[in-house]
């Protein structure tokens, strides 16, 4: 039964680790004509415990994508400095997308894993009450 509990935390642990990318994708959409906001991202690390690889992973730390600005003229804004330009945001809504589509089909099939995980542990069980 170990073997069914490791694959189910494996699999629950890539969900928990594409929700929180989705999270900070979502928060990239929300604030893209935001000025000066920085795109935010996010690794994922493997989980060591005691010593041991688990095959489970989650969120490594946030960081602040480090690209250089979009330069919006607009003269009457209040940022603008004296050519009438001022920084916007360095979030690409195409990038964050194409993120957020490759999260969410990674959720998926995470989740699938995990009820395919599931059934099997059931119907095992459903063999050894017989």
């Amino acid at each position: 039964m170990t073997d069914f509990s490791n694959a189910m935390t494996v699999a629950a642990s890539g969900m928990q680790a594409q929700a929180e990318r989705l999270r900070f994708v979502s928060e990239n959409i929300a604030n893209a004509d935001t000025p000066g906001y920085r795109r935010k991202t996010v690794g994922f690390e493997e989980v060591v415990a005691r010593g041991d690889r688990t095959g489970a992973v989650q969120t490594g730390p946030m960081r602040l994508d480090q690209t250089a600005y979009s330069q919006i003229y607009d003269p009457s804004h209040p940022l603008a400095d004296e050519a009438g330009f001022f920084d916007g945001s360095n979030v690409t809504l195409l990038v964050e997308i194409a993120d957020a589509r490759e999260a969410s089909r990674s959720y998926e099939a995470n989740l699938k894993m995990f009820d395919q995980v599931r059934q099997m542990s059931s119907a095992l069980m459903d063999l050894l009450r017989k």
